[in-house]
């Protein structure tokens, strides 16, 4: 499987607090992304998948409530997740 718990650990270890820091919102937007882009390459070899591609839609959707919040609330730590995942330019 393309996400075990041994890597969730390692993205949630550094994006979060901690490695048990599941709720947070960077780390929840790091999760999101890293599922995102193996989503998005299996789009890419997979173009009738359409229930794939609807749980990619709803991905994306989460993860831009998720960064609206982070930068309605706090634009410090905003600007830092998107900077460290490279979210925009």
């Amino acid at each position: 499987m393309y996400l075990d718990a041994i890597k969730k650990q390692e993205i949630f270890e550094k994006y979060g607090k901690s490695n048990t820091d599941t709720g947070s919102a960077e780390a929840q937007i790091a999760l999101f992304s890293y599922r995102i882009s193996h989503l998005t390459e299996h789009m890419k070899l997979n173009r009738k998948d359409y229930s794939t591609e609807r749980a990619l839609t709803m991905l994306v959707g989460k993860r831009r409530r998720l960064l609206d919040y982070l930068k309605t609330n706090d634009i410090a730590r905003y600007r830092a997740i998107i900077k460290t995942l490279g979210l925009r330019k």
